[in-house]
């Protein structure tokens, strides 16, 4: 048995480690805020002996013993990171210091689940782990883009100065159960509007692709990343390289939900990627092969059934 701490655990992507942590045998510690998550994504751990909640912001320091951190913690939509943009900078900041620090102390293994925004609005397709990205530093989402660049720099120095046992992660367009009704992202936008048959929004021509993945493949690919040596740290891309445009992936919901929304288009936001494609070469040589099982369609549907039974509580 190990004891995990995992910030942001109350979040759609934590709740998900939570449980899988629990399942094989942890002890799991649950640190979140609950600014852009619910508390009730975790109350079927409660009752679990081995599940502690702590409400605590991880921009203030934190002490427990603990063997491996996996650091989630800072809001992920933009409609809940540019709420508070100087909050979402602390919290990848002085979250990353704070949770780093803790590591070093307790000589605890440590995870940074950074993203594909630290590529921006690419200019090389699909991205690898080697390219540096096309970011605007002073841009809207810059707040999150350039938080999370800085945190990964944070990990690379903790390790080269410290010898402090870090892995880094790019989190690729992640979707699934327990996503919040409403935190903005694509995906839980469009399943929303069609199972309420309301106009499905896509900004811009809807030409611009993402590449989707299922939870359950992030969350495999995590406990994988943690389980390599301490020699490699990454950062590796974790997302599925099957693309799809915004215009598609409104179509299959469309045809999920059986829904008579339309589809209309709006201004495209300022700074928004226009392609966003992983490249996983790294990821299945280094995490013992592993890729994406779950396909769009299979997922999406578990979403759907997710969503609808929220909107009828």
């Amino acid at each position: 048995m190990k004891r995990i701490l995992v910030t942001g655990g109350a979040g759609f992507i934590g709740s998900h480690l939570c449980k899988r942590l629990l399942n094989e045998g942890n002890m799991v510690i649950c640190l979140d805020n609950l600014f852009s998550s619910s508390k009730d994504k975790i109350i079927p751990f409660l009752d679990n002996p081995y599940f502690e909640f702590v409400r605590h912001d991880v921009t203030f320091p934190y002490f427990a013993e603990v063997d491996e951190i996996y650091n989630l913690a800072c809001p992920a939509s933009p409609v809940n990171y540019q709420y508070d943009a100087i909050q979402t900078i602390k919290t990848s900041v002085m979250g990353a210091i704070n949770m780093l620090g803790l590591a070093k102390r307790v000589d605890a293994k440590i995870l940074q689940a950074s993203t594909s925004e630290v590529y921006g609005d690419p200019e090389i397709h699909p991205q690898t782990e080697e390219y540096w990205g096309h970011v605007n530093p002073i841009g809207i989402r810059s707040c999150y883009d350039e938080g999370k660049r800085c945190a990964e720099s944070l990990f690379i120095n903790y390790h080269q100065q410290n010898s402090v046992k870090i892995k880094i992660i790019r989190i690729f367009n992640t979707y699934g159960p327990n996503m919040e009704l409403n935190d903005g992202r694509v995906v839980s936008n469009f399943i929303i509007q069609a199972l309420k048959n309301e106009d499905i929004t896509i900004y811009g021509n809807g030409l611009q692709s993402r590449s989707f993945q299922y939870v359950d493949d992030l969350i495999e690919a995590m406990i994988r990343m943690m389980k390599t040596g301490d020699d490699f740290t990454g950062p590796v891309n974790v997302g599925n390289p099957i693309e799809f445009t915004m215009l598609e992936l409104a179509k299959i919901v469309l045809e999920l939900t059986g829904s008579k929304s339309k589809i209309v288009n709006l201004p495209l936001p300022t700074d928004d990627p226009t392609q966003r494609q992983p490249n996983i070469e790294l990821a299945k040589r280094e995490l013992n092969n592993w890729e994406p099982t779950v396909q769009l369609k299979e997922g999406l549907q578990k979403t759907i059934e997710y969503f609808d039974q929220t909107l009828k509580k």
